[in-house]
């Protein structure tokens, strides 16, 4: 066996669904790189940051023009320009004249002279950024569903006004720990001098972190678990700090890009680097992503397409998980999140099932938040029949009747489908979970 085969062999051959197994950290920390590789090689991360380059520029001075009138009222507003330094360190010594025309840009806006209209145009536009970023993560974590327009509203309007407050306060405590008195006095203590520094080194870290994983619980339109939040937040961290020295150092020891771009190197540089920052914070939401849905590491299956007998086990299995935790039978909580890993299938096909259940009334949804999935009728009114009907028109999208077929073909189709609602569609769901014996179901009832 080459060396290559045994490195996959011991990788993937690991399975994080298997409570009999013994836990790997180290081995599903390798399947999900591997999966996040795949999926930057597939160039849909990349794209996603190109993307949300061009909104950041065209978004980033009217979401600072709002901010700036949030903390002028916290009597913050001061630290824009020296955050702005410190988050843009990585462009190298030009860090602080970006900051500087940015903050310029800022300051030559006149709320007084735009008007109504103007106002609503320069909020419109930054509630756009926090939109796009909001679809770029829902892509991520495979999510077909955006918020509503009131969620939209609430969030993102706490987003842009509490966001900036909490971010620029940070940045000035930090800032002013070097000159605190008490911070001197420890200085002057045994080994609290090389203590201090270590601190100093990794506080920053922490902070990115900490940034990373209130990001990555936020924006995406689904539940995320802090632990997964985490887990991402921390690699991404490591990892924008990580870059941001290697940029640094790439932008000092460069100057043929000045001499090519003249005045039009700055931008150049300060682009790259949003660039860089979007697919590491989208690299960090990817690897929350397969932390939390462990379903989805398969190196080999790409895309999951259904035969019609997975699509009869996936769609009973479903009305059958939501009949016993409507009727108190299971503990199960019947989110499509938590749907899908009981039966072990990637959420996105879930999902579709679950949509196509919805959508011919067998399954319905509550206002929580993830919605949680009730039956569409009372148990002894949904036929077993129609739960196997709707699963198998689930993607054909009603192109089966454009479909040509001989009289005789027809026929055997009709015939088969009268047998089969024959001998099985007049069995109700409520019959069919009332044989459940210690999670066995007791076949006598089934022809």
């Amino acid at each position: 066996m080459a060396w290559q085969d045994r490195i996959l062999q011991y990788v993937w051959r690991y399975d994080a669904l298997d409570d009999a197994a013994t836990r790997s950290a180290w081995r599903r920390l390798l399947q999900i790189l591997a999966m996040v590789v795949r999926d930057l090689m597939d160039g849909m991360i990349t794209l996603r940051a190109m993307s949300l380059v061009y909104t950041t520029l065209l978004s980033l001075v009217p979401l600072l023009a709002v901010s700036i009138s949030v903390l002028k009222g916290f009597g913050v507003h001061d630290q824009l320009e020296p955050a702005l330094v410190r988050l843009l360190a990585p462009v190298g010594e030009n860090n602080v004249e970006v900051a500087a025309r940015i903050v310029g840009f800022v300051d030559n806006m006149r709320f007084g002279v735009l008007g109504a209209v103007g106002l609503a145009m320069l909020l419109y536009t930054a509630i756009s950024l926090i939109q796009k970023i909001e679809a770029a993560f829902n892509q991520t974590w495979r999510l077909r569903s955006s918020r509503t327009l009131m969620q939209r509203f609430s969030d993102y309007l706490s987003v842009i006004m509490v966001g900036p407050v909490l971010v620029f306060s940070a940045v000035g405590i930090t800032a002013s720990l070097g000159s605190n008195h008490v911070i001197d006095w420890l200085d002057q203590l045994p080994y609290m001098s090389n203590l201090l520094q270590l601190l100093g080194r990794i506080v920053p870290y922490l902070l990115v972190i900490a940034a990373f994983t209130f990001i990555y619980m936020l924006v995406p339109n689904t539940r995320v678990q802090l632990r997964s939040a985490l887990y991402g937040a921390v690699i991404a961290g490591l990892l924008w700090e990580s870059a941001g020295k290697l940029f640094t150092s790439f932008v000092g020891g460069s100057t043929s890009y000045t001499a090519v771009y003249s005045g039009l190197a700055i931008l150049l540089v300060f682009m790259i680097w949003l660039y860089v920052s979007w697919i590491i914070l989208l690299i960090g939401s990817s690897i929350a992503f397969y932390h939390q849905n462990p379903e989805n590491l398969n190196w080999k299956k790409r895309d999951l397409h259904l035969s019609a007998r997975m699509r009869d086990q996936l769609a009973l299995q479903v009305m059958v998980s939501v009949a016993r935790s409507h009727d108190r039978q299971s503990g199960l909580v019947p989110t499509a999140e938590n749907l899908a890993a009981y039966q072990r299938v990637p959420l996105q096909v879930l999902q579709r099932m679950l949509d196509a259940l919805v959508g011919d009334g067998l399954l319905q949804t509550n206002a929580d938040s993830p919605p949680r999935y009730l039956p569409g009728a009372a148990l002894e009114r949904i036929r077993i029949g129609d739960v196997f009907n709707s699963a198998r028109a689930a993607d054909d999208e009603g192109q089966t009747d454009s479909f040509y077929s001989d009289a005789p073909v027809t026929r055997l189709l009709q015939a088969l489908q009268q047998q089969f609602d024959s001998e099985v569609g007049a069995l109700t769901l409520a019959d069919f979970i009332r044989d459940f014996d210690d999670g066995e179901l007791h076949e006598d009832r089934i022809v």
